[in-house]
């Protein structure tokens, strides 16, 4: 295995991003989720999604790459503010990391979030309750819960990470 190489995504890797992003779902929700939600949160759909997102540009969006395969992306950007979800207490906020399971632990994850978010940025993230290692993650990185939470609209119960 060839050493990441992390950069800006670009429009064509948007089946590439649709399909870190699916799969790392069925990997770490398919026991939470019900049998009917994977009939329409598909591959297809995802990359369709992406493609989108990625015609405006990739904003600051960044995938890993390793032996020519996505296998990894991130994004950040300014703190989003959500109907319902307790306002934002930083400026900037994580808004996506992935990386497939079979690369968890290699220190893709770390290197991605550095590359959108250096230790000394102060931000914020959304994490579901139900994902401890997602939790462990971010807490090796700084980030705390700082007691908000909200429920979306999956039924996910989300805790607020801050550092």
């Amino acid at each position: 295995m060839s050493e990441p190489q992390v950069r800006p995504a670009v429009l064509d890797d948007a089946e590439a991003i649709a399909n870190v992003h699916h799969t790392s779902w069925v990997q770490t929700y398919s026991d939470l989720l019900p049998a009917e939600h994977w009939e329409s949160d598909t591959v297809e759909r995802r990359a369709q999604r992406w493609h989108e997102r990625l015609s405006d540009g990739p904003g600051n969006l960044a995938v890993a790459v390793v032996d020519e395969q996505v296998v990894a992306f991130v994004k950040a950007g300014p703190t989003r503010r959500k109907k319902n979800v307790p306002p934002p207490v930083r400026t900037d906020e994580l808004w996506a990391l992935y990386v497939l399971g079979e690369r968890h632990g290699t220190g893709i994850g770390a290197l991605l979030l550095e590359t959108v978010l250096p230790p000394t940025v102060p931000a914020e993230l959304w994490v579901a309750d139900a994902n401890p290692r997602a939790r462990r993650f971010y807490e090796k990185h700084g980030f705390t819960p700082d007691g908000a939470r909200f429920t979306d609209d999956l039924n996910f119960a989300l805790i607020r990470m801050v550092r």
